[in-house]
């Protein structure tokens, strides 16, 4: 180490805050406010359509060891909106410290969000732990997904060593509507090949739809769960809809997600998601 190099535990980390609120004004959904700091960018693209897009970015390139990142988004009463990442999410090896993401979205009396962020990919010696809550008003609904990738496929990555805990969950009221832990460690990838753990996947997902008449969907998500090299069953019950995929690689999984999406909300990905 010479004068110029920082001790191992000054290096730099990456901090980040975005949020928006949305209200309706005049009959139309309109940006009310929007904050940000560090890392954290959100950007309305103009879209066609009464439904504003969100999109959320994390400028440092990923996340390790140390890093804090929240995103946060306010639906206001009788407004939609659709909310994203402009990218995969990547976590890379921690150093020391574990990166942290909040995810904080709230969705007034009578609206809706579409939470689609893109996959989270998790590298070798990964250690992230993540939280996202969406609080709905009265009457509101929510469509929601997540995809993690463990390791890319194509690079002949096999992952070992990593520390992944995520915690969604889906609140109206004060009180759950839908609670999905997942905890990924070392313990947890030698078992991986088994079928009580991921029977050998390296790509899993799963997408909530939350809302009244969810369960009349099941029966078209059920119909599209046939992409080659996912494995995936859907299930509905007291204003859910709930699907759960695995697959090899994060690719086929991609393409799976995108149909259920296609069906479930009958319009186009986010323009992020189809570049």
């Amino acid at each position: 180490m010479n004068a110029l190099t920082p001790p191992r535990d000054c290096l730099e980390r990456s901090q980040g805050h975005a949020q928006v609120t949305l209200a309706r004004v005049r009959g139309a959904v309109r940006l009310r406010d929007l904050a940000q700091r560090g890392s954290a960018k959100a950007f309305l693209p103009r879209v066609d359509g009464p439904v504003p897009e969100i999109v959320f970015l994390n400028t440092s390139g990923g996340l390790t060891g140390g890093d804090r990142l929240s995103y946060r988004l306010e639906v206001g009463e009788g407004c939609r909106a659709v909310a994203t990442t402009q990218t995969a999410e990547r976590a890379y090896a921690a150093g020391r410290g574990v990166a942290q993401v909040r995810v904080a979205h709230e969705v007034g009396a009578g609206g809706w969000l579409d939470w689609l962020p893109q996959e989270t990919i998790l590298f070798e010696d990964s250690a992230l732990d993540r939280r996202t809550e969406i609080v709905l008003g009265p009457g509101a609904g929510c469509l929601m997904v997540e995809s993690v990738v463990l390791g890319r496929a194509a690079m002949g990555e096999t992952l070992s060593r990593l520390a992944f805990r995520d915690l969604r969950q889906i609140t109206r009221g004060g009180r759950p509507v839908l609670v999905e832990p997942l905890a990924l460690d070392d313990r947890a990838l030698a078992a991986a090949a088994g079928a009580a753990v991921l029977g050998g996947s390296r790509a899993l997902a799963t997408l909530a739809l939350v809302g009244p008449g969810a369960e009349d969907a099941l029966g078209p998500a059920r119909a599209v769960l046939d992409e080659p090299g996912v494995e995936a069953a859907a299930s509905a019950f007291d204003g859910k809809l709930l699907v759960r995929m695995l697959a090899l690689d994060g690719w086929p999984l991609r393409r799976q997600v995108a149909r259920v999406l296609g069906v479930l909300r009958g319009r186009a990905l986010p323009r992020v998601w189809q570049d």
